[in-house]
């Protein structure tokens, strides 16, 4: 019973008898020396079994219904071993016996996986997603439910039936027809691979689409606001209240360096008094991309701008009901409101929450000779290389370094 490299095998259990006295019989499936194994819910006496042709050598019916069966079942392994072949999905004795037994038998298709992995996401959302990645893989969706049908002229495919080629046809679609820039179809490529990923793991498909695309990004200089453009920011009084809150909490970000989901969660254990009576913020960075951990720790000395941002706030009642340091509004709402502010600043700058954070790691600290490697810990960087973006746009540092090569050369 064979079929290219697999080999199917029939065998009884001889030293564990059942009650009855009867030895349960066996289905091992080879496929290139790796094989699987299961019990087929059947047993036979002992004193009929044919070893040598994995059957029953009785002529009794009960014989005869036994080895229909069982050339019933090689039947069908033959069957499911040929759809993997056509699946060009990966062959293996486990999944083919799965498939055998009624498991795992459904076709898996692409957008009918990723809707059902989006609908998985949103049950955890804020524990092990971040609503924003959860909107990146439905904006994903969006795109293949486009790109799908004008490549392959029908609505939903299976994985087997993606190859480099789609890919590619997929990056031209997101690069000419969606208008998006390399950097949003780098985010975008990467939950596509995440789903192709998982369908390789589960062995839905053979061969990696991904193989040979390169996900490279353009590099890209942070936005950041310069120290009079912070100060006019802070000197600015506004009269409506919720533009008066959010720019509080930019400006606490941007003099402390926390990102807004760490700003947002910012709790009074958080906040330490030294020895000298000096504060700090201790905050394990956190991170919603996968799943929800502290990244690194930040360790922040509180100037006094921040320190007055906290004391200003500390009886507010959403600050006093949620047990946080700040009442932050949602990250869509503060980003709407900053371009407001900017606007009656006449601050001709995309202000962001984000911005906050880049203006801390330049204007508050690189300008004024922080050391880089001080500056990596308080942003809670897992090495410098992630900050060195940062330092990359200070033309004061580079204004400096040339001053000294002026005076060198003047002597």
């Amino acid at each position: 019973m064979k079929q290219g490299t697999m080999n199917i095998l029939f065998f009884v259990l001889k030293t564990k008898l059942l009650k009855n006295g009867e030895a349960p019989i066996l289905m091992r499936i080879t496929i290139n020396g790796q094989y699987e194994e299961t019990r087929i819910q059947r047993s036979v006496p002992l004193k009929l079994w044919n070893a040598a042709k994995g059957c029953s050598k009785g002529k009794d019916r009960a014989s005869n219904e036994l080895n229909n069966y069982l050339s019933e079942l090689s039947a069908r392994a033959l069957e499911k071993y040929k759809e993997l072949m056509l699946e060009q999905a990966l062959s293996t004795p486990a999944l083919i016996l799965k498939r055998v037994f009624g498991k795992d038998t459904e076709m898996r298709t692409l957008l009918e996986t990723m809707r059902q992995e989006i609908k998985d996401m949103e049950k955890v959302v804020n524990i092990d997603y971040a609503p924003v990645t959860i909107n990146r893989y439905k904006n994903v969706l969006k795109k293949l439910e486009k790109a799908i049908p004008d490549f392959y002229d029908k609505e939903d495919i299976t994985f087997y039936e993606l190859s480099p080629e789609f890919i590619k046809a997929f990056d031209r679609y997101l690069k000419t027809e969606a208008d998006l820039c390399r950097n949003t179809i780098v985010r975008y490529m990467k939950c596509f691979k995440k789903i192709t990923n998982m369908a390789l793991a589960k062995e839905w498909m053979r061969k990696n689409p991904f193989y040979g695309y390169k996900m490279e990004q353009d590099e890209t200089d942070p936005v950041f606001l310069t120290y009079d453009e912070l100060q006019t920011i802070m000197n600015k009084n506004f009269t409506v209240p919720r533009l008066a809150l959010v720019r509080d909490i930019f400006v606490f970000a941007s003099f402390t360096g926390l990102a807004f989901i760490d700003v947002t969660t910012l709790r009074k254990e958080n906040l330490i008094q030294d020895n000298n009576g000096d504060w700090w913020i201790r905050k394990g960075r956190i991170k919603l991309e996968r799943r929800r951990k502290a990244s690194s720790i930040s360790n922040v000395p509180l100037l006094p701008v921040p320190l007055a941002i906290l004391k200003k706030y500390e009886n507010h009642p959403t600050c006093i009901k949620k047990g946080r340091c700040l009442p932050v509004l949602s990250n869509q709402k503060m980003n709407s409101y900053l371009k407001e502010i900017a606007d009656f600043c006449g601050i001709k700058k995309n202000l962001t929450t984000h911005c906050a954070r880049h203006t801390f790691g330049t204007t508050i600290t690189l300008a004024n000779n922080v050391p880089l490697q001080d500056v990596s810990a308080m942003l809670g960087h897992a090495s410098t290389r992630m900050t060195q973006h940062y330092a990359r746009v200070m033309n004061s540092n580079l204004k400096e370094a040339m001053n000294n090569v002026r005076e060198r050369l003047a002597q």
